[in-house]
């Protein structure tokens, strides 16, 4: 039985008895057989907007994402009073695509939240609310499109995701639907060649949508021992797309102390070894909109931001904070927005080089951190870590540098005769051969990786154990041929409900 058409990859979901898929599978006509895969969410209030210069580029820019539409790919958008402009409502599309359920209510209370962090525009924390500071959006007046693909629980499948995205395809004119977020995925099984998810955001990417995803919160994942390495999920092991890590606001405004999240998952990705994640945004106790009664805000109660000051009327709290990739990745996707306002001519891949190319990277070489169990974990300063490097929107903005080719996210090649790991380009890709787009300016140079070298494209990781030890169980998961990692089912350290980290 057709349960659904997916044809921007040439595919279709079906039920089907399991005794059917060797006949399957042997059809000349069938290129691939995929299991319809379940995906998931990957999820002390910290203000994001300064560390990544928003605030600056409200000043100097006067940008809100006007006229771009961005779908989020979600458990769905609730109307918040956030989304509301003299017009009426911002969320101009709503379309469930959660089997046997038409509604687009947010039950799991996930996608409002991520949809505030890209346009959330602060009414309900403005003047006689209650609340200190305003709680406003990356980009403020941006017209949000609801997908709704995961169900009270915060689950969904393969076919549903897929569906969503080739909707939002279709959309794309109609709503100038420019940026498609995924604050979801699910654990790697198959080359980003082959599966499902990669090839549908890949149709979008083509189609001209710049499709932000987030890397997942399997960072603190040591039983394979990766120490957290070779975590990043699909769709975000896909060259094309901006995936996304997340980073600490340490309760500043300023990012110079910042550092990264311990959940947040690090590359190179398994089987294909792609250099990821491409960026990294604030995820940490992130503040933003609240369904009440919703799955999540009845789990976890202690998350809800009730306003604390003198209230014009009833006092009621609109706001909530969440951790994770899902909460850094709306942060880049609103970015992306204000990039898209201000030059709606932007390629996809300008748009990513741009942004991986001003990249801030002041990192310190090592960072430790702490979760609310108070146990401890440490993270180095690299490029499977943090990607390029740190948002810094306003420097995005000020680029003027256009791409030609792809901007795909390069290979990352192990060396056994000298233990190095080199950055290795396609002759499509823009890294590497440009003077503007040279590896040493998108990934930075050997200071900022501490012992780690960046010099001729080879990065070499001296007593790492994942990358110096061809007998360790982590060595091999990570440069391995074959998938021994976890199965669809497992779950991190890390939840969607625990409350961050310090």
């Amino acid at each position: 039985m057709v349960k659904t058409k997916l044809h921007s990859i040439n595919a279709a979901a079906f039920r089907l008895p399991v005794s059917a898929l060797t006949r399957l599978e042997k059809d000349p006509d069938i290129v691939y057989v995929s299991p319809d895969r379940p995906v998931s969410l990957k999820n002390n209030y910290e203000s994001f907007t300064s560390a990544v210069e928003a605030d600056v580029v409200q000043q100097q820019y006067g940008l809100d994402g006007t006229g771009i539409g961005v779908a989020v790919i979600d458990s769905g958008v609730a109307d918040h009073v956030d989304f509301h402009n003299a017009s009426g409502t911002r969320v101009v599309h709503s379309e469930s695509f959660v089997a046997g359920n038409t509604s687009t209510v947010d039950a799991y209370g996930h996608g409002t939240h991520v949809s505030g962090i890209i346009g959330g525009n602060g009414t309900a924390s403005g003047a006689g609310s209650g609340y200190s500071q305003q709680i406003v959006g990356m980009a403020p007046n941006v017209n949000i499109i609801n997908l709704r693909v995961l169900d009270q629980n915060g689950a969904g499948t393969d076919s549903q995701v897929i569906a969503a995205i080739q909707r939002a395809i279709a959309l794309q004119t109609q709503y100038n639907l420019r940026v498609i977020n995924l604050s979801l995925g699910r654990p790697v099984f198959e080359s980003y060649t082959i599966d499902p998810l990669d090839q549908a955001v890949e149709q979008a990417w083509a189609a001209g949508i710049v499709v932000v995803v987030a890397a997942g919160n399997d960072g603190r994942d040591n039983s394979m021992g990766t120490r957290g390495f070779a975590t990043i999920g699909s769709p975000g092991n896909d060259p094309a797309v901006i995936t996304v890590g997340a980073t600490r606001t340490m309760g500043t405004p300023t990012r110079n102390d910042d550092a990264i999240a311990s959940y947040s998952s690090k590359g190179p990705t398994l089987l294909d070894h792609i250099v990821k994640p491409d960026i990294v945004a604030p995820g940490n106790r992130i503040a933003s909109l609240i369904v009440k009664n919703s799955t999540l805000d009845v789990d976890f109660p202690t998350l809800e931001i009730a306003p604390t000051g003198t209230c014009t009327g009833t006092c009621a709290t609109k706001y909530f904070r969440l951790s994770g990739t899902s909460m850094a990745t709306p942060v880049i996707s609103g970015a992306v927005a204000l990039m898209l306002q201000q030059q709606p001519t932007l390629t996809p891949d300008t748009v990513k080089a741009r942004i991986m190319k001003t990249a801030w990277k002041g990192f310190g070489v090592y960072c430790d951190s702490y979760d609310v169990y108070n146990n401890l974990y440490t993270n180095q300063y690299d490029l499977f870590t943090y990607g390029a490097g740190y948002l810094d929107i306003n420097a995005a903005l000020g680029d003027t540098d256009v791409v030609t080719g792809m901007a795909l996210s390069p290979t990352a090649t192990y060396n056994a005769a000298n233990n190095t790991v080199t950055i290795v380009n396609t002759s499509s890709v823009t890294w590497g051969t440009s003077v503007v787009w040279g590896s040493s300016i998108v990934w930075g140079t050997s200071v900022v990786w501490g012992n780690s070298v960046l010099n001729a494209n080879s990065v070499v990781w001296g007593n790492s154990v994942v990358w110096g030890n061809t007998v360790d169980t982590g060595f091999s998961v990570v440069w391995g041929n074959s998938i021994v990692w976890g199965s669809s089912t497992a779950t991190a350290a890390y939840s969607d409900g625990q409350d961050g980290e310090n």
